[in-house]
């Protein structure tokens, strides 16, 4: 991301595919505005960008191959025929100037052409692309924003007790406290969601161009706004999954996924691939994270055992005292729960003095020893 910082034309902004995303489709997952107000110098050269990059838009209709490489062709006339005249009336050092400074306007040009056109083509083709800042636009209840910039997935408790596992280069709005008769929250990114149970307000997942509803479930989405396709994997309970009502031509068709079942969806073909067996397929089997393999039934375990599986699963840390826990002994269930919730019930088997605390990714309990 920090490259930017290095940019010093207006060709170097043209050819940043996150700064095309920021100016065509107000999608801003790189910081672009908060980086261009810090310096007045940086916002002027990116104004000139922005402009740049406006003027040279294509038409709305898909460009054909033949059509690119006849604009192309009309643009290395124009430059040739403007390099003709700089030679009748200019001396040679003055013309080498020139004609670099040609080049380089006509690299600018390419650039700008090749990059809207892939950007169109490849991203918002039929325009049915749904951006994260149109969905939170959609919603009144005053959002909590969690954003990831880091290189480790972080952990959010909602108001309901459910918990979500974000990844980097990801984020997540909310509302602090979840009102009416609908849980809603909305992903741009990454993130493993454990849903509380509670069947007279079921939850909202909307992520791009679909939404996951549940009652009580534990699933994964993947929905970068900047890949084609938006997964759901489902690890325990059952999901519904829909297209957002903002598609057009929206069929509102449901697909059902059950444990261990997917669901891939394109979206510039708006299908839904379901897939009943993730053994089978190989890119689904290499995202697994260990929170969607690791077993939470626990037979008579050390509580020290329980608490390391739960670190490797958020990848969180849990500071316990081990000397008056050496000895405790558990048997549960915690495969259907919410961390939160993983934690009190640990906490209450272990005794009625037990307590946890839990601040980011930093979990402490507090113990004088189980019964």
């Amino acid at each position: 991301m920090q490259k930017r910082n290095n940019y010093i034309e207006i060709e170097d902004f043209l050819a940043d595919e996150s700064f095309q995303l920021w100016i065509l489709s107000k999608v801003d997952e790189q910081g672009w505005e908060e980086w261009t107000l810090e310096n007045l110098q940086r916002a002027k050269l990116v104004e000139d960008a922005r402009l740049a990059l406006l003027a040279m838009r294509v038409p709305e209709s898909k460009l054909s191959s033949n059509e690119v490489h006849e604009a192309l062709q009309q643009t290395w006339r124009k430059i040739e025929q403007r390099e003709e005249l700089s030679q009748q009336t200019s001396k040679i050092k003055k013309l080498k100037a020139q004609r670099y400074w040609i080049s380089g306007a006509a690299a600018a040009i390419l650039v700008g052409i090749f990059s809207v056109w892939f950007f169109r083509t490849e991203l918002t083709a039929n325009d049915n692309v749904v951006t994260y800042n149109e969905l939170v636009q959609e919603n009144d209840e005053g959002l909590v924003e969690q954003t990831n910039n880091t290189e480790k997935s972080q952990t959010i408790t909602l108001s309901d007790g459910s918990s979500v596992l974000l990844q980097p280069n990801s984020k997540l709005s909310y509302p602090k406290i979840f009102t009416g008769n609908k849980r809603k929250v909305y992903l741009s990114g990454e993130g493993f969601f454990e849903i509380s149970k509670n069947p007279k307000k079921p939850f909202f997942v909307y992520a791009n161009e679909i939404v996951t509803r549940v009652v009580g479930t534990s699933f994964r989405i993947k929905a970068y706004p900047d890949q084609q396709n938006v997964e759901v994997l489902v690890r325990t309970g059952k999901v519904k999954v829909r297209s957002n009502d903002l598609v057009r031509n929206n069929e509102n068709k449901e697909i059902v996924l059950l444990p261990n079942q997917a669901l891939r969806f394109a979206r510039k073909e708006l299908v839904f691939n379901k897939i009943t067996n993730i053994t089978q397929d190989p890119i689904l089997v290499s995202s697994i994270r260990n929170i969607e393999q690791l077993s939470f039934e626990f037979t008579d375990i050390p509580v020290a055992q329980i608490l390391e599986t739960i670190e490797q699963a958020y990848l969180v840390d849990i500071d316990f005292p081990h000397d008056k826990l050496k000895d405790c002994r558990l048997t549960t269930s915690l495969s259907d729960q919410p961390l939160a919730e993983k934690l009190k019930i640990i906490c209450k088997s272990i005794g009625n003095d037990t307590n946890y605390e839990m601040n980011g990714n930093q979990i402490v309990i507090t113990t004088s020893g189980c019964n």
